[in-house]
């Protein structure tokens, strides 16, 4: 019996480790000491944070550093961002976590939140629009490539501050194999009420991707 609790404890703590996040990140753009602005790139499901920085080509970024932190086995939370929140613990918190820590890095050396921006594609986008609606503030801008708030039912009591009209920009497919559109508009109504400035695109019978509009979009109405 004591062998036998010793091994599921351990099965256990494997299980968490598959889905808590180490701090890894990359980097690319200027270097911290010069940059006017960073930009924190979240990458989606089974991605690397490579894939994401990437889009440091296509983007008006000249200005700015750029930072992506890598998923534990390229997953930020094991299941879809519908299912019950308890279901991707302690993923999720795990995720939220690594994104505070570099925000709280970035604030210590003199980043305030009006020049940090948040940007992620589908798993990456939902957790970038979870984190700043748990933590509101006037951020530089928020995207989300293909991406809603996380949980079964949204608690809005999680949900708290005023983002002081910060920019974001919220672009989805119709249909997506992934992300509902109710649950995009249910966020973008959110946002709202906090205060952002959202404008949200939906493109018939998209991909799941990102297109070449959604990019054009974000350095008009974001990077700007």
């Amino acid at each position: 019996m004591k062998l036998a609790g010793r091994i599921l404890v351990v099965n256990y703590q494997n299980l968490i480790n598959m889905y808590t996040h180490s701090k890894q990140v990359i980097t690319a753009g200027k270097p911290l000491a010069e940059a006017d602005k960073v930009v924190i790139m979240i990458h989606g499901r089974g991605a690397r944070a490579e894939n994401i920085i990437s889009l440091v080509q296509h983007l008006n970024l000249s200005d700015a550093a750029v930072l992506a932190p890598q998923a534990t086995n390229f997953s930020w939370y094991p299941y879809s961002f519908l299912a019950p929140e308890q279901e991707n613990q302690p993923a999720l918190d795990s995720a939220l976590e690594q994104i505070g820590s570099i925000i709280k890095d970035l604030q210590m050396q003199e980043f305030s939140s009006e020049k940090i921006y948040l940007l992620g594609f589908s798993q990456g986008a939902c957790l970038s629009l979870e984190y700043a609606a748990r933590n509101a503030a006037r951020y530089g801008g928020i995207i989300a490539f293909t991406g809603g708030l996380i949980g079964e039912a949204l608690n809005l009591k999680s949900y708290q501050g005023d983002f002081l009209q910060t920019p974001v920009l919220v672009t989805t497919g119709d249909p997506d194999m992934h992300v509902p559109l109710t649950r995009v508009e249910e966020s973008v109504a959110i946002l709202s009420n906090m205060g952002a400035v959202v404008n949200q695109r939906v493109y018939k019978r998209r991909e799941h991707t990102i297109s070449q509009e959604e990019i054009e979009l974000a350095n008009q109405l974001i990077f700007v």
